[in-house]
């Protein structure tokens, strides 16, 4: 036997003798357990994959950023491959096509370039713990046309895909005007969804607007740009008290959007959106914001019981109702807790604190101890109008109550959820050099991504 065949047989012993880890979805969730189980269990007994189709993370609550290029995902992205090799885990690129729960295996499809080409054919990955945190998609209930014709904002590409396009739009506005300033040449955007996602791309839409002047679009303004929010429930966002939605919708309306409550769509087109009640809104851009759902992989996951909208039924340890060696957490789960009649929400809050029962979970299986329940604090729900205001209420233990905030103590707050996530992913040392770094971006950085 030759060398080679010696050491890869070696390996594969060595791998055997490991307890296999497989977290599926790199996302707010599973970047933190993966990073916790790395730093813990580290390489020697234990093997932490992580399987991720996208080489960086990006928080998703950050996305509408990124659309309006008020954020450079380049500065804040997080490289999978360098943080496994820091924290002690393995970073596998790749999609999951399905599993094998009697074999214990996750199945992966082909992974392909740009091209088409192959690169990898479809193949397979043993687990003896695995955890699905492959996060939520947008659910367009089968409305005509929007798959077609919509922008989603569930992925980075799909942000960047957005921004191009905002900005070839709003260059096209301005040569229009720049060679007749009469003409009526406007960026027309129609969001659908009034929940935190719509309400605050429409508020950061504005301020990028506003900024293009500085860059080169001298005769470009805010003016030109006319975004309409059509919500199908009769306020936008429903899970703040009414007195707060109302504060946004009003703050929103001073800027130049037009709200339309109680609008089912019922159609998209390459022109604009059409309600149920008739009416037609043009629209040069179309951004679908409008609830979410598990992606389809998990509809018929090898005998797991799945909800209406594809979230993995999980019991209150986050293990699924049909095998205990399978978590789910985050967006892609349901969990409705004893004495409750609705799931926990997909909130990242919700994801992060699911991410830490899992881990002791995970510890308390390997060492035989009994598991614990997960309980959801509700901490309240921020929404960011950019730079013109934070609306917000605050609850359970962070203000041992409920209170509603604006202004400066809510955009605090707000800024303050992704510093948590950045020290829950990277450790305190480098989560604070990552948090003075950011700020010192501000400074010396571009207001806008045009690029």
């Amino acid at each position: 036997m030759d060398t080679s065949a010696r050491e890869s047989q070696n390996a594969a012993a060595c791998s055997a003798l490991k307890t296999q880890i497989v977290v599926v979805g790199g996302g707010a969730g599973g970047l933190e357990l993966v990073r916790r189980l790395g730093a813990r269990f580290g390489r020697e007994r234990h093997d932490i994959i992580l399987v991720e189709r996208n080489a960086t993370h990006i928080w998703k609550p950050l996305l509408h950023e990124v659309a309006a290029g008020s954020l450079d995902a380049n500065l804040d992205e997080v490289g999978y491959r360098s943080h496994g090799r820091r924290w002690g885990y393995r970073y596998f690129p790749g999609v999951m096509a399905g599993i094998d729960r009697k074999r214990k295996r996750v199945r992966i499809a082909p992974i392909v370039d740009e091209d088409g080409r192959e690169i990898m054919g479809p193949h397979e990955i043993r687990y003896d713990y695995l955890v699905l945190a492959v996060g939520s998609v947008s659910n367009d209930f089968g409305t005509p046309g929007v798959r077609e014709h919509c922008i989603f904002l569930d992925t980075r590409a799909q942000a960047d895909r957005f921004r191009q396009r905002l900005l070839n739009q709003c260059l096209r506005v301005s040569r229009t005007i720049s060679t007749d300033p009469n003409a009526d040449a406007l960026v027309r955007v129609a969001i659908v969804g009034g929940g935190a996602t719509g309400v605050e791309l429409a508020a950061e839409l504005y301020n990028a607007a506003a900024g293009l002047r500085h860059y080169g679009l001298e005769v470009f303004d805010e003016s030109r740009l006319k975004v309409t929010l059509i919500e199908a429930g009769p306020r936008i966002l429903p899970a703040l008290p009414e007195q707060l939605a109302a504060a946004a919708q009003a703050e929103l309306e001073a800027l130049g959007v037009r709200i339309i409550t109680s609008a089912a769509v019922v159609e998209a087109n390459a022109n604009g959106i059409v309600t149920k009640a008739g009416e037609f809104i043009p629209a040069e851009m179309r951004v679908w914001a409008a609830g979410v759902k598990g992606p389809d992989v998990l509809a018929d996951l090898d005998g797991l019981e799945a909800s209406r909208s594809n979230q993995i039924v999980v019991r209150p340890t986050l293990q699924t109702t049909s095998d205990d060696l399978i978590f789910a957490l985050g967006d892609c789960c349901s969990c409705t807790l004893p004495g409750e009649t609705r799931a926990v929400p997909p909130r990242a809050q919700a994801a992060h604190q699911m991410a830490d029962t899992v881990f002791d979970n995970l510890c308390a299986a390997m060492n035989g101890r009994p598991l614990k329940p997960f309980k959801y604090v509700d901490h309240g729900s921020l929404v960011s109008l950019s730079e013109f205001s934070t609306v917000g209420s605050l609850m359970g233990n962070l203000v041992g109550g409920r209170m509603a905030v604006e202004g400066r103590l809510a955009r605090f707050v707000y800024v303050s959820l992704y510093r948590m996530h950045l020290l829950a992913i990277h450790g305190w040392l480098r989560g604070l050099a990552m948090i003075a770094i950011g700020h010192v971006n501000q400074i010396i950085r571009p207001k806008l991504k045009l690029h």
